[in-house]
């Protein structure tokens, strides 16, 4: 039996040199990957299903999230760079922002308006 390739290979292989993929910053219904834009020089994240999911309902909920994201303009909201399916698996890319993800700002109390 062929061990299976890690998912963060597999990702890389499929994008080829137009995302460098570095670290993994999470994983859970999905995989979520810091990567840097060559061309541009700029960081991203990119997104995708975890593969252990496709073929479920969880596959078509990531493509809805997918089509929402990517109708989101709001000077507040990051926006949609590209999406796309590689080997099955869909994905989406958005800008890398620094700082503290939305989960760990709520454990700090209300957001004021």
């Amino acid at each position: 039996m062929t061990p299976a390739i890690p998912l963060r290979d597999q990702l890389q292989a499929a994008l080829g040199s137009t995302y460098v993929l570095e670290t993994e910053l999470a994983a859970g219904m999905s995989r979520i990957f810091m990567a840097t834009d060559p061309r541009l020089g700029r960081r991203i994240v990119v997104k995708t299903v975890s593969p252990d999911l496709i073929g479920s309902i969880d596959a078509a909920r990531f493509q809805l999230e997918i089509e929402l994201a990517a109708r989101l303009q709001h000077p507040h909201i990051v926006p949609l760079l590209e999406a796309g399916n590689i080997a099955g698996l869909p994905y989406y890319t958005m800008p890398f922002v620094e700082g503290q993800n939305l989960r760990e700002r709520f454990k700090e109390g209300e957001l004021s308006i």
